[in-house]
């Protein structure tokens, strides 16, 4: 048999929201020659700085940082995309003699990177449109009463309210004339070029985290965040229902200038909405130690935590 080349490594690091993975991303950086993969769907916007807790231009001086302001606020950003563009920079990083470290909370672009891309049909302008008109006219609980006809479990998946994933299942389902069960169970799966090292970060204590999240919200409303979304208005075309504003903050900040809640409001609504998204990035982490066998897990409260980070890199690079 002839002797296989190994895959070159590649290190993940994810977790939630302020488990401290920028800093701890950073501290490898001092060990190791990595380039920093951005894996964040609020990172790849430009002049989103604040509320997307992006890190400062100190940070990215200190190590080359990719997929970071690379596309406009009124711009979609998609799982596709970014596993074209990860997987370029992976081996642009590779032969330069370096480790590509990607870092991130996005989880969708973790599976679909290691797990492969659901073979699902492209946007249909002309039947996204009718969607729309439908649901202007008659609101999307009865687009979701649509779905429920058609495909009986993706509707009991979704609220009655949930605009863009009924849009999306039901253009699917539609396209597709398939369960949309069937149509995420096709995958189109690429060669593996890298060996991935994936660590985990966890908070042992969710309370710690929930804490954290509301200093950090705080921090962020005190260093200018409602101005950075008032410039965001005035400079681009913006409204809810674009990807940018869909980022935790974002939506709540508009609903503020909106003159639909006061300050107090908006700030407990995105220290809640912030939250929610660190629970959300918990299950998936939860599901990827069930499904992947070479995911370690740290505390990312431990104070030893970078140190525990660096042996399980230090261990996986051999």
């Amino acid at each position: 048999m002839p002797e296989t080349t190994p895959l070159p490594p590649a290190i993940l690091l994810l977790g939630p929201t302020a488990s401290g993975k920028t800093a701890c991303a950073l501290a490898l950086a001092r060990r190791l020659p990595v380039e920093i993969i951005s894996v964040d769907s609020a990172l790849v916007y430009r002049d989103m700085d604040i509320g997307t807790a992006k890190p400062s231009a100190d940070e990215q001086a200190a190590c080359p940082h990719h997929l970071i302001d690379i596309v406009s606020p009124e711009e979609a950003y998609s799982a596709a995309r970014f596993c074209e563009d990860a997987r370029r920079l992976m081996g642009e990083i590779t032969a330069r003699g370096k480790v590509p470290l990607l870092v991130g909370g996005t989880m969708l672009y973790y599976k679909a990177l290691r797990e492969g891309l659901s073979e699902l049909p492209e946007a249909d302008p002309q039947l996204r449109k009718d969607i729309e008109d439908t649901a202007a006219r008659d609101g999307w609980p009865a687009l979701h009463a649509q779905l429920a006809a058609l495909d009986p479990d993706a509707a009991a998946r979704l609220k009655p309210n949930d605009a863009q994933r009924i849009q999306r299942a039901l253009e699917i389902v539609r396209l597709t004339g398939r369960p949309l069960a069937d149509s995420y169970a096709r995958r189109d799966e690429s060669e593996a070029t890298h060996r991935f090292i994936p660590i985990a970060l966890a908070p042992s204590d969710r309370a710690v985290l929930h804490a954290r999240i509301e200093r950090r919200f705080d921090t962020m409303l005190l260093a200018g965040f409602v101005d950075e979304v008032i410039r965001l208005r005035r400079h681009y075309q913006l409204d809810p229902n674009l990807p940018s504003m869909r980022c935790v903050g974002y939506r709540q900040a508009l609903e503020f200038l909106d003159g639909q809640c006061d300050m107090r409001t908006f700030r407990d609504k995105g220290v809640f909405a912030t939250r929610q998204l660190a629970k959300r990035q918990i299950t998936w982490q939860r599901n990827f130690r069930e499904n992947w066998g070479d995911l370690t897990e740290v505390d990312c409260l431990a104070a030893d935590m970078e140190a525990q980070v660096w042996e399980i890199v230090a261990r996986g690079l051999g």
